[in-house]
């Protein structure tokens, strides 16, 4: 069986979307607490509980957390779907069972639960986790590192989601990126560096099988502030995990395959574990840009003159009754020469009109964008089906 059949069939359906928080994990939890050792190791500033699974009982120990920041879920889908393929029994066992007697991966599956619950980037206390590691002012921070100290892991994996504004010249948007966090201010390549810069490889190797083209990684100028970098910096091998955008699939459904099939990657249960590696080839990796956005209308001209721009709309994720609604707003108006729209339109010279009319300014929320002078002609309009 081909693991993409597998995982087509088999993924982890009790989690779908872009809303993810303790209550949704819960079942899964309760499931799992059966076969791995599932505990409390702390809890958040309103006092939810921070989950942390054990799989395995090898010798090498490797940490991964994911919702860190409580809106980026797409990690922890890919997560349950991890867990849910070593769970089986009727296929791949042979993997399946070197990986439990060579590892012990420990796993945050939501490391900041109150962020989870109200689906915002940082804490109850309005804090980014992600530039708490030298104060640790959280308690969510100081469970991480309570945890980090205890297990001393060989490998850390830092989970997250990246907006839909990256992509590369190539034209395609940025649907998994990676990176190895800078260690000092001289992005020293140290060893731990190197450790997770081949390992970066491994697992772009693989993805170029599934999207060649959409892989890329992130600057690595060193923020001390940042987990990755202190743990870098501590020694041990990090690794930045970025879930971005495939085409339409607001959903992310597509993508936290992509982070799974990563995730088997990095263990050595799919890819050729005897190929070599050499951490150079990270940096033929193509760097993140911000050149994309949600949709543009091309060649729209502006009322009362012969002028063209384009325009560039931007959803924002808001969450309305525990679902999240993706409400557009302009985002910029312009030429637009070296930008790319996961959708794009050409208007041909036609003057438009906006819903809320006369409303055609960079930061200001949109429905609809019409033809001016023939209303039938709808050039963008919100979709309500773009939920998840």
């Amino acid at each position: 069986m081909k693991i993409e059949d597998w995982y087509h069939s088999h993924f982890e359906t009790q989690l779908r979307g872009r809303y993810i928080a303790m209550d949704h994990i819960y079942p899964l939890l309760d499931i799992y607490k059966r076969k791995y050792e599932i505990s409390v190791p702390g809890l958040s500033e309103q006092n939810r509980d921070i989950p942390l699974i054990k799989i395995g009982l090898g010798e090498k120990v490797v940490l991964g957390w994911s919702q860190m920041h409580g809106n980026e879920t797409t990690t922890t889908k890919a997560i349950f779907d991890f867990i849910r393929f070593i769970n089986q029994s009727d296929h791949f066992r042979d993997v399946i069972d070197k990986f439990l007697e060579e590892y012990s991966f420990y796993i945050f599956p939501i490391l900041n639960p109150d962020g989870a619950k109200l689906y915002t980037r940082e804490n109850a206390n309005g804090i980014d986790l992600n530039r708490d590691a030298q104060e640790l002012s959280q308690k969510e921070s100081q469970c991480l590192r309570k945890i980090f100290d205890e297990i001393k892991p060989l490998l850390c994996l830092n989970m997250h989601d990246q907006r839909s504004i990256y992509g590369f010249a190539n034209g395609c948007p940025a649907t998994v990126s990676f990176l190895s966090p800078a260690a000092d201010r001289s992005r020293t390549i140290t060893s731990s560096r190197k450790i997770a810069m081949e390992l970066i490889v491994k697992m772009e190797r693989t993805l170029k099988k599934y999207i060649p083209g959409h892989i890329g990684r992130y600057d690595d100028s060193f923020n001390k502030a940042c987990v990755g970098d202190t743990f870098q910096n501590a020694g041990t091998p990090t690794i930045l995990f970025e879930a971005g955008q495939f085409k339409g699939d607001y959903h992310r459904e597509k993508t936290r395959e992509y982070i799974f099939y990563s995730l088997l990657a990095v263990f050595d249960i799919i890819g050729d574990p005897a190929l070599p590696l050499n951490y150079k080839e990270y940096f033929k990796i193509p760097e993140n840009l911000k050149n994309y956005n949600d949709f543009i209308l091309r060649n729209v001209k502006l009322t009362g003159t012969s002028k063209r721009v384009s325009i560039a709309i931007q959803y924002r994720e808001v969450l309305k009754n525990e679902i999240v609604v993706f409400e557009p707003f302009i985002d910029e108006i312009g030429s637009l020469e070296n930008k790319f729209g996961i959708v794009e339109k050409d208007a041909e010279g036609a003057e438009i009109l906006t819903i809320p009319q006369d409303n055609l300014t960079v930061g200001a929320n949109i429905s609809e964008i019409i033809d001016k002078n023939d209303e039938s002609v709808i050039y963008f309009q919100k979709i309500n089906s773009i939920i998840a």
